[in-house]
């Protein structure tokens, strides 16, 4: 899929699997944020346990304390948190069987990763 929207629509891939849009943040212009589109093979695993043909990635702050008070409030916590140089990551599902992403990005070691491979 990413292979035909990088041909007929320009995007940009960034890697094997993702594509990258890169945008500033409003309050400090120097600072680099981006939105992921990353489409999955039809037999992927990764939105497990939803249903649904699609996740939601949402960025957030301070994850650690989001996912104890999601904990708190009986929201279905999916997995374990997960931390990489370029952030953390955990996964929880919405009432309606939405697999949603949180992802507490660490902009900078991102931009270092795919500089010059993003959309913008």
């Amino acid at each position: 899929m990413n292979k035909w929207y990088t041909k007929h629509l320009g995007f940009k891939q960034a890697g094997d699997e993702a594509i990258l849009f890169e945008w500033r943040n409003t309050d400090a212009p120097e600072e680099k944020g981006y939105a992921v589109w990353a489409p999955f093979k039809e037999t992927t695993k990764y939105f497990d346990p939803s249903q649904k043909e699609y996740m939601i990635n949402l960025r957030v702050e301070n994850l650690e304390a989001l996912m104890e008070e999601l904990k708190k409030e009986c929201v279905q916590i999916v997995g374990e948190m997960e931390k990489y140089e370029y952030g953390k990551f955990g996964w929880i599902m919405d009432p309606e069987g939405n697999k949603i992403e949180l992802w507490e990005p660490i902009d900078k070691e991102f931009t270092k990763m795919y500089e010059g491979k993003t959309i913008h």
